[in-house]
Order: C-alpha cells, then sequence, then structure tokens
C-alpha cells in the first residue's frame, strides 16, 4: 500500500509518498481500506511535533478517516468485513489502508458519501462538546465564532444556529465574510489578517460588541493570537469564553477582563473528553447523525486532493486559506 510519511519533524512539505507492506490486524483490531481522510489542524501539529501526542516516526497524518473494513481480528464483534466506517484514528490515515482499535469506528449513516464521512466528526463532534457540553449554549443566546470560514468555525455556526442561537461569523476576508453567511452566520465581522496595533484591538472590539448586538454569550475561538482580547472585550455578564485552538498563537489574555464581566474562559479537549466519557461521546454523535440526517448540518468539502498532495492540504491549513473542509482522497 501506499502511505503519505513524516520521516522527520518538519512541514507538510517534507512528506513523502512511501510503500508499505498492508498492515494486519490484531485481537480487537479492524484494517480498513481507506476512502477518504479529512485534514484538520492537529495534523499540522503533529509533523511539526507540536501536538499533545507525538508518535513514533515514521508515521502518516490525518486522524479522521472514512472507508471499508477490509479485515478484522480477534474478538472483534462491533463491525465486520464489508462496513462503511468512520474511524477517529489519532493519526496514520493519510495511507491507502489502515489499522485501528475496532471501538475509534463507528458505522458511517446512510446516505453519507465518504468524503463527507470522513469530514465529520472531528469538527462536529469539537464543536458540539464545546457549544453543549462546555459552554452550555441556550436558545436565544449570542455566539461568536473566530475562523467561522473553518472546518470547525463552519460547524459552530450550524450547530449554534440548530440549538436556537444568534451566531456572528468573524473572518479575515470579504471572501470569508460571504462563505460564513452562506452557512448561517447571522452577522460578520472582518479582522485583520495578522498583528495588530492596540488600537486596531480596541476598534475590533467596539466591532464585535455592535455585530453581537451588545455583546456575545459564548465566544469559541478557534483562531488565538491577538483576536482573543478584543473578543473576551466583547463577552456579556456570565459569558463563556471557550478555547478551540491557536493557528494564529497562544495569547496571554488580561484576566481582569474576565472579573469585570463574571466572565469564564473554558477549555475544549474534544479528543480527550472522547476517551474520558465514551457514552457521551456516543450520546453526542448520534444528535449529530440527526442532525444530519435533518439537513440542519453538513461538511462543505472546498477542496479534495490526491494522496500524493495531501501535503499539500495541510498547508493551506497553516496558511488559513483554507474554506470549509479539505479531504484527501485515496481515488
Amino acid at each position: 500500500m501506499k502511505a503519505l510519511l513524516s520521516k522527520q519533524v518538519g512541514p507538510p512539505e517534507s512528506l513523502e509518498l512511501t510503500e508499505l507492506p498492508d498492515p494486519v490486524a490484531g485481537p480487537g483490531e479492524v484494517v480498513i481500506a481507506v476512502k477518504a481522510a479529512g485534514t484538520n489542524f492537529p495534523d499540522a501539529l503533529i509533523i511539526e511535533d507540536k501536538y499533545q501526542f507525538k508518535p513514533e516516526r515514521p508515521f502518516a497524518p490525518g486522524g479522521e478517516i472514512a472507508g471499508i473494513v477490509e479485515s478484522v481480528g480477534e474478538g472483534v464483534t462491533r463491525v465486520k468485513v464489508g462496513d462503511r466506517v468512520i474511524g477517529s484514528i489519532g493519526w496514520g490515515g493519510y495511507a491507502e489502508k489502515v489499522k485501528a482499535p475496532a471501538d475509534r469506528t463507528s458505522p458511517i449513516p446512510e446516505g453519507m458519501p465518504f468524503d463527507e464521512a470522513s469530514a465529520f466528526v472531528l469538527t462536529y463532534g469539537t464543536s458540539y462538546y464545546a457549544l453543549k457540553d462546555r459552554g452550555a449554549l441556550k436558545a436565544g443566546e449570542t455566539v461568536l465564532v473566530l475562523g467561522a470560514a473553518g472546518g470547525v468555525g463552519v460547524a459552530a455556526i450550524e450547530l449554534a444556529k440548530a440549538m436556537g442561537a444568534k451566531v456572528v461569523g468573524a473572518v479575515s476576508t470579504e471572501e470569508k465574510a460571504a462563505f460564513a453567511k452562506s452557512v448561517g452566520a447571522d452577522e460578520t465581522v472582518i479582522y485583520p489578517a495578522s498583528g495588530m496595533s492596540k488600537q486596531q484591538g480596541k476598534d475590533l472590539a467596539e466591532a464585535f460588541k455592535k455585530a453581537t448586538g451588545g455583546g456575545a454569550d459564548i465566544v469559541y475561538d478557534a483562531v488565538g493570537g491577538d483576536y482573543c482580547e478584543p473578543a473576551l472585550r466583547a463577552m456579556n455578564w456570565e459569558g463563556r469564553y471557550l478555547v478551540i485552538g491557536f493557528p494564529a498563537g497562544i495569547p496571554t489574555p488580561p484576566l481582569n477582563l474576565t472579573l469585570l464581566k463574571s466572565s469564564s474562559i473554558v477549555g475544549v479537549f474534544w479528543g480527550a473528553a472522547v476517551a474520558r466519557d465514551p457514552k457521551g461521546h456516543a450520546a453526542n454523535m448520534q444528535e449529530l447523525f440527526k442532525l444530519y440526517a435533518d439537513g440542519k448540518i453538513k461538511p462543505r468539502i472546498s477542496a479534495r486532493f490526491p494522496l500524493a498532495e495531501g501535503g499539500k492540504a495541510i498547508r493551506a491549513l497553516m496558511d488559513r486559506t483554507a474554506t470549509g473542509k479539505l479531504v484527501v482522497t485515496m481515488e
């Protein structure tokens, strides 16, 4: 089989397409013939040894896949050969075949194509856990989404709307603003694409307040960096600031802002939450599949890349040029 491997710490351009022996399923494992692999920001971090997990090299990035079960190991009853499955595997998905624990797979809902299935679990799982479990979002509240045109940002917009919230999408370009509105954002704010002066930060806070109608009950921050403080300044009393990721850098917010609004900064580590509460995760996924079947959520795939060009998908995420989801396909 072919796999796109990280053999050394480096950027996406350092990944190498390599021939490897086919994997063999051990006890409790399955081998999946991969049809599509979603691209997510952890893929950019893991190849540069900046992620929470550091697998032994060589390894393939790609923590989210969709494909067909090709073989099962001893004791596996959860799935069978021929089943269409989604796999949340951490890494290894940029390959024609992958071995994974059977309990990290779930059936693909009827009618969901492989590319959408590979772009579903991480983004919607993260955003639903964030808004529902960590943010306790209530109908009628206002959500400000930073990075609203990215994969998790789009999921946050759709889910917040499905949960009855007003949503303001914050993005870096007019094109991304139009995209955010097309997936459900009620209002949009365009922020500078890179570092801001102190005055720009104050202006952005005022823009956030105006767009949210006075303040946000929840800030969904998938960007970090200089955008954190203006968003904190634009929060309502007892607002919840959800920390999702840091493609613009890890911020150092002045904590007096949380005191003034009696607001909370809330960490969102979806991967660890899945491991600690698998039953809660399973329940969330069933609710998400129902929302998909009802047409309320749908992965917006803006580009597909062949396996040999998987590094280009990761590069687009790192450069923050992508909208929606990027998928690597094996066919």
